[in-house]
């Protein structure tokens, strides 16, 4: 069990989700494991990059629409309501200076639902693990870090 696992069992949590992502060489490509899944992330040619792999805030945009649709769709199976789809069309925008924000339209599929079910549902995706994560709800905790580790 590594450290970080004891760590997070001591102070109360139990871990859910583990991803590792790695960067090597001079470009920008990173390389991510998640579970047994292997991804890809990388920036665009425009500034420097190999353009291998979605920008890291499309990962989060990807991230933040799956959960939205998956979590929509959990709710109305555990209701029985008549949904036949997600659809999130989500887009990072930015502003002046430094603002910026996510915009996030959600189209509900299937013309069973009546009025209140869909309202439900839409204030249901204001609460998803991920969008409250986005928003802030969620703290980055650093955690010690072993020694480094030689190649070899």
């Amino acid at each position: 069990m590594s450290d970080t696992v004891k760590d997070a069992e001591a102070s109360g949590y139990t871990r859910t989700t583990a991803v590792i992502a790695t960067s090597t060489g001079t470009d920008y490509g990173v390389d991510i494991r998640a579970g047994r899944h292997r991804l890809t992330a990388d920036e665009p040619v425009s500034v420097g990059g190999g353009d291998t792999g979605p920008h890291p805030v499309a990962l989060l945009l990807s991230a933040l629409g799956s959960c939205t649709a998956i979590t929509l769709r959990m709710y109305a199976q555990r209701k029985e309501w008549p949904l036949e789809g997600v659809r999130v069309h989500l887009a990072y925008e930015k502003g002046t200076g430094k603002d910026a924000r996510i915009t996030r339209r959600i189209d509900l599929l299937g013309d069973g639902l009546d009025e209140a079910q869909r309202a439900r549902l839409l204030d249901i995706a204001e609460r998803t693990p991920v969008t409250r994560a986005v928003r802030g709800d969620v703290p980055i905790v650093p955690v010690s870090r072993p020694p480094a580790q030689r190649k070899g």
